[in-house]
């Protein structure tokens, strides 16, 4: 059993490959929640954009005209859910359902023709100097323009909905919609305005998959992401920066996952090493974040790094206790980031008040 078949810098390089479809449309959904509203299709919305950007970006040999497309796509999806939920009052949890079983039999349907073809993927950024550091440049300077896409991104989206008047009327109309409605707030609107971003997203994130991780079209190919980004806005308790750390851990997960199962490894030897560096990475982006809200206190600072010690923690001693070796290990490895992400639900539940929008999934009603 030997870790060091496995490059750490290849691997922290793949994570954030890996987890940027999962940030695009988390951060797209965390929008649309944060207007109090529940989609449920992310999945459909994904898999749509995965493949209306794949056979554009055939058609045309250009990969970015396949994102604009997969964002249109993803965009024009999410309007068919606003029309049904906030024109229609159609239940907002039954009509996201609806939208992901649409969205999979559609891009069945488009995608039959483009089974097996390859397309022309995203070149990566050369930058000068930042890319010839050693540890740092492969990790953080070698990659194509949309993973720097989506982690300006999530930049954008917390300024704008910190400092922002469009932020805090989208906020208000989230918290209480009565109220932002009484002030003369466009209720439908607006929560119109972030189901179309929200769309457009998960397209982005499902061509990122199509057009640059796996550079062809396979039915199914999103294979849950959807639901992993809607586990993550939970796990984030709508902040934008928690998104983030959400996204790279489930993508970790899987890119950990695909190298261990590679070289053998059974992923109850590997998996307390990865929790055990994310113990840093929290830290980091707890004091970060508090800092910028500026109040600190010693459980929001130790909150999570004590989550990921106590869980590698709890995962070694287990890993030693069944010699790190079972049967389904395979199967185990597979299921991991599913896993992790009920896991990480049950941890939320249990706090309680979780930081989810007053409005959440209810349905508007104009008084006038």
């Amino acid at each position: 059993m030997d870790l060091g078949q496995i490059n750490p810098i290849l691997l922290a390089a793949s994570l954030m490959v890996a987890s940027t479809p999962i940030l695009l449309a988390a951060l797209g959904e965390m929008v649309v929640e944060k207007a109090g509203v529940l989609n449920l299709g992310v999945e459909g919305m994904m898999i749509t954009g995965a493949v209306v950007g794949f056979a554009i970006g055939v058609n045309t040999g250009s990969p970015s005209i396949g994102f604009v497309a997969a964002a249109a796509a993803g965009a024009g999806l999410s309007l068919l859910f606003g029309l049904i939920t906030q024109f229609l009052k159609s239940n907002q949890v039954a009509s996201g359902l609806a939208l992901t079983l649409f969205g999979l039999g559609l891009s069945s349907l488009i995608g039959k023709p483009y089974e097996g073809m390859k397309a022309t993927t995203l070149g990566k950024l050369d930058i000068p100097v930042l890319g010839d550091l050693p540890v740092i440049g492969p990790i953080l300077f070698r990659h194509d323009p949309m993973v720097y896409v989506s982690v300006f991104a999530v930049v954008a989206v917390w300024l704008v909905l910190r400092y922002s008047r469009a932020g805090l009327i989208l906020r208000a109309v989230g918290e209480n919609h009565e109220a932002a409605h009484a002030l003369g707030y466009k209720v439908v609107r607006v929560r119109l305005l972030a189901i179309l971003f929200g769309g457009a997203m998960a397209g982005l994130g499902g061509a990122y998959v199509s057009l640059v991780r796996v550079p062809q079209w396979t039915e199914g190919m999103t294979s849950g992401a959807g639901w992993i980004a809607l586990a993550i806005v939970v796990f984030a308790s709508w902040r934008p920066v928690w998104v983030l750390l959400g996204a790279y851990l489930f993508g970790g997960l899987t890119v950990l996952q695909l190298n261990l199962q590679a070289a053998g490894i059974p992923l109850l030897a590997a998996l307390p090493w990865l929790l055990l560096a994310l113990v840093p990475i929290s830290l980091a982006i707890s004091l970060a974040a508090q800092g910028l809200r500026g109040s600190m206190t010693l459980w929001g600072t130790l909150r999570w790094p004590a989550i990921f010690a106590v869980a590698a923690a709890a995962i070694g001693l287990l890993g030693w206790m069944t010699g790190y070796a079972t049967r389904s290990d395979t199967l185990l490895l597979t299921s991991s980031p599913y896993l992790v992400t009920i896991l990480v639900l049950v941890i939320i539940s249990m706090r309680g008040n979780h930081g989810a929008p007053g409005s959440l999934g209810r349905v508007f009603h104009a008084s006038s």
